[in-house]
């Protein structure tokens, strides 16, 4: 696995570098401070997996990049990456094809269950944050103290591992139709919108892939 880090502060790419490390351990990590040294390092590498753009560039701004970065390589999805969580940014952003938009005060944790989820293809959702309508951890936390069923928890780890609905169906041998109840289930379980949004709702909880049961 391949991906491009683009932003001007050392720091925060040196950050980035270490946190992507639990995706992949033969993850190699590309680094550019500026848009064109991105461009340049995305035509020597074909091979590069997802980019990670920051929104505030010396040589031009993340929008004006994201939309170089679909002309030149469509098939790269670019997330992008900024300094608050800002909806209407969030908007413009997804508009000009970004595969996703996270803050950089989320967790390592959040990053890395938005950027399987983006590396899992074009099933991933369109909610990439809970910038809008997110639900405090308080009301999470009751929510939890239900349970969700045992299908419904092999479910969520295979959501909380990236995995589409095609493959939850293949590895569950269940339909296409009922994992979309289940899923569905799920989100309301959470009270999202999205299955981007249960995820990182979930992970907030301690729920995790190998653990989708709630926390005790």
């Amino acid at each position: 696995m391949k991906i491009l880090v683009v932003d001007d502060h050392p720091l925060v790419r040196e950050g980035l570098r270490q946190a992507l490390k639990g995706l992949d351990r033969q993850l190699t990590v590309l680094e550019a401070s500026t848009c064109g040294r991105a461009f340049e390092l995305a035509d020597l590498h074909p091979d590069i997996d997802v980019v990670l753009l920051d929104y505030q560039l010396p040589d031009l701004n993340g929008l004006t990049g994201l939309e170089m970065l679909a002309r030149r390589h469509p098939e790269l999805p670019v997330v992008m990456l900024s300094g608050s969580l800002d909806p209407e940014l969030e908007q413009r952003l997804r508009a000009r094809g970004a595969a996703g938009y996270l803050s950089k005060s989320c967790s390592s944790q959040e990053m890395l269950q938005v950027l399987r989820l983006v590396l899992s293809g074009g099933d991933a959702a369109p909610e990439l944050t809970l910038a809008q309508g997110e639900t405090p951890v308080s009301e999470l936390e009751g929510q939890a103290a239900a349970r969700l069923t045992h299908r419904q928890e092999e479910v969520l780890a295979m959501l909380l591992a990236g995995c589409t609905n095609k493959t939850i169906s293949r590895e569950l041998f269940i339909s296409d139709e009922t994992t979309r109840n289940h899923v569905s289930a799920i989100l309301k379980f959470f009270g999202v919108q999205s299955r981007t949004q249960a995820v990182l709702a979930a992970s907030r909880l301690g729920y995790s892939a190998s653990s989708p049961s709630p926390p005790p």
